[in-house]
């Protein structure tokens, strides 16, 4: 029983998008349960997939908030 688990950032896909869409992550679900049905043989009534929306707040990179990282390259 495969338990998948994509973590996506809370911003959306697209400029002004506050969150991935219902139709993104049906797309996303369908998609993994696909390819592991193909690579693995895992049949899609046993395969799971959790979609995890992540705060802009909570997440960095290079030891910064995202935030931050985002302010200090619009100064550049």
């Amino acid at each position: 029983m495969p338990i998948v688990t994509i973590q996506v950032t809370r911003e959306g896909t697209s400029p002004g998008a506050t969150s991935t869409t219902p139709e993104q992550k049906a797309a996303l679900i369908a998609g993994v349960s696909q390819l592991l049905l193909e690579v693995m043989g895992k049949p899609l009534d046993s395969t799971f997939v959790v979609i995890e929306e992540v705060d802009l707040d909570s997440w960095g990179w290079k030891g910064v908030p995202v935030a931050e990282l985002r302010r200090r390259s619009s100064q550049e």
